[in-house]
């Protein structure tokens, strides 16, 4: 009896002098030290970056495009755009025919030139840091050469001057929305007025581009400008060029 008394006291003296073994002690939970993961980011589904071509000539095409998103969404400006030979080329990112770097405007414009008449090209484009958009691809096509005609008469002339009336004709088989006719004087000559048109000049280069109510012509129609000229010789005839 003395001897379980002496055990008991024994045991109860440790647990009250913090001396009991480690399996005997109830452990403390240790704290987690594991960081609590970032939330992933998810991009919306919507495209980088729209376009379409505003414009085009027989040698050039101009595309407007919008960024809607900054990176890593999107794209900051400047943007190259590319064009290619076909839509294979251009899924491929394979042998660029042409290309141009757009301003820092996230919504802007940009024209590409020395194109060939009447003919499609597919663009596409990527960021400065050389990231592709993966969904932005179309195509254009340029104006013929032959969509557009302008044939010169000179109707009255005199010492110092003359007027002409200039025709312009759709030659081609797609409807027109704008045209421009022009050519370089051989001589002094000056234009004074245009009606029917829009004049540009520089040095002996001129331009007459369609005034707001006679640029569009559907296949095979016609419309004329007029211009009084000043000059010292009035010429036999005037050779002109049109586009469209």
């Amino acid at each position: 009896m003395i001897r379980m008394f002496l055990a008991v006291t024994t045991i109860a003296l440790g647990v009250w002098a913090g001396t009991t073994s480690a399996a005997e002690a109830t452990p403390t939970p240790t704290p987690s030290l594991t960081p609590t993961p970032s939330p992933t980011m998810v991009c919306p589904p919507a495209l980088p970056i729209t376009a379409s071509v505003t414009g085009a000539t027989t040698t050039s095409l101009t595309i407007s495009y919008s960024i809607f998103f900054r990176p890593p969404c999107g794209y900051d400006p400047p943007m190259t755009i590319r064009l290619f030979a076909s839509r294979e080329d251009a899924q491929l990112w394979e042998a660029p025919l042409a290309e141009a770097v757009s301003g820092p405007e996230r919504s802007g414009a940009v024209t590409i030139g020395r194109l060939t008449p009447d003919t499609e090209y597919w663009y596409r484009f990527s960021d400065a840091g050389g990231r592709r958009d993966p969904y932005a691809i179309s195509s254009a096509r340029t104006l013929s050469l032959t969509a557009c005609r302008a044939t010169a008469t000179i109707d009255a002339r005199w010492g110092n001057g003359f007027v002409a009336t200039v025709t312009v004709r759709n030659a081609g088989t797609e409807p027109l929305d704008r045209w421009h006719a022009s050519w370089r004087w051989s001589g002094d000559e000056r234009v004074q007025t245009v009606w029917g048109g829009v004049v540009e000049t520089a040095g002996a280069d001129v331009t007459v581009r369609n005034a707001s109510y006679n640029g569009t012509l559907a296949p095979g129609a016609a419309t004329t400008f007029g211009m009084l000229v000043a000059s010292s010789a009035v010429p036999d005839g005037l050779t002109m060029a049109c586009d469209s």
